[in-house]
């Protein structure tokens, strides 16, 4: 993903100032936003473990950060701390794509109708890569909260050779069955994605999901 960001953000005539690879994981946050200073904006897809270090160096430095990792949430109160402390801005999610997103609303909307009928049972089902580590994906997870907030349905996952990202949410009853599907054909989305939330989190101060960014997005379309 950072290839494929950096390679994206060029192509589009901006400056890509730094890299930050597996070489630097033994860096600490200091080392880290010392690098990091005078920097317009850091967009981090790196590991779970990464990001709590990584959001205080760019505080640190003054960096705002588009954290596209997935897998960390259970550190997000340490991490709002350390960016809210530093007065610098985080805006995250579990998928950056434009297409994923506008597939969470309509996911939203669907499970709302069919919610009315009670003969209609949801689930979900999600694929990628077999190099990710955390499963079911955060899509899945976000995919889960917003079709059966409170509710344990059933998310299954595949880990297998080189698939960029599939999620389907579907509604099963005894007469039929409507599914509903998002498949990524490659990383180019989720690096678009980041960009435009990297242009829309500079001058900020604060947390921000990238939900936020889509209805500034939305907002402007409808007018």
């Amino acid at each position: 993903m950072g290839r494929v960001v950096a390679e994206r953000a060029t192509a589009a005539g901006l400056e890509v100032g730094t890299v930050f690879t597996s070489a630097d994981a033994g860096r600490n946050g200091d080392q880290l936003a010392a690098l990091l200073r005078g920097h317009d904006v850091a967009i981090d897809f790196s590991t779970a473990e990464a990001v709590l270090r990584d959001a205080t160096a760019c505080a640190r430095a003054g960096v705002p950060l588009v954290e596209g990792t997935t897998g960390w949430r259970d550190r997000e109160a340490e991490v709002r701390a350390a960016v809210e402390q530093g007065g610098s801005a985080l805006v995250y999610g579990p998928n950056f794509s434009i297409g994923a997103n506008l597939f969470y609303r309509l996911a939203t909307r669907a499970a709302e109708l069919f919610r009315a009928f009670g003969d209609y049972e949801p689930f979900i089902e999600e694929a990628h890569h077999a190099t990710k580590r955390d499963a079911p994906s955060g899509t899945a997870l976000r995919l889960r909260d917003l079709v059966a907030p409170g509710r344990a349905i059933s998310v299954a996952s595949t880990r297998a050779g080189h698939i960029p990202g599939t999620h389907r949410v579907g509604f099963d009853s005894v007469a039929d069955q409507i599914v509903l599907e998002h498949a990524a054909r490659s990383r180019d989305g989720f690096a678009a994605g980041a960009l435009v939330a990297a242009h829309w989190i500079m001058g900020r101060r604060g947390v921000f999901t990238f939900d936020e960014v889509m209805d500034d997005m939305l907002a402007t379309v409808r007018r």
